[in-house]
């Protein structure tokens, strides 16, 4: 059973998992094309950070970051032994729940254009290309998307 609840990003099994994706993401793309928040950065007001369980185990995280007319979905991923069981899913369904709970018209994000289970994901769940938001650059390895709520 998969279990999603707020966490502190310090958990150690959830920085664990948080680097592994820092990890990739600096693997496949460029650095100034990295728009990840760091542990540190994910404790803050304005984010609501969440992990998921299958038992004990922390197997993905993800963040609702609370913006002026919208939220961004930010810090998606799941341990590759566990993609493909729901896990993602999981995290995006209470994610967007947090994001109605309060009121946010829209959801956005930045994912890479290389990404593409990400963008199946997000697809999945009704979101929709659109052009940049926020302070990020039109760069060719970023897509964006969106889904109002």
């Amino acid at each position: 059973m998969i279990v999603v609840a707020r966490t502190d990003p310090h958990d150690p099994q959830a920085t664990a998992l948080l680097k592994q994706s820092h990890a990739l993401m600096q693997e496949l793309f460029p650095p100034e094309e990295n728009y990840y928040l760091e542990v540190g950065e994910l404790v803050a007001d304005d984010i609501h950070f969440y992990t998921a369980r299958i038992g004990e185990d922390i197997v993905g995280t993800g963040a609702l970051r609370v913006c002026a007319g919208y939220g961004e979905i930010k810090s998606m991923f799941v341990d590759q032994n566990t993609r493909g069981k729901g896990v993602a899913d999981a995290i995006l369904r209470q994610i967007e729940d947090q994001a109605r709970d309060l009121e946010l018209p829209w959801l956005k994000l930045e994912t890479g254009n290389i990404l593409h289970a990400a963008q199946k994901l997000y697809a999945r769940h009704g979101f929709v290309p659109c052009g940049p938001f926020g302070d990020y650059p039109a760069v060719k390895s970023s897509v964006f998307m969106e889904k109002p709520l």
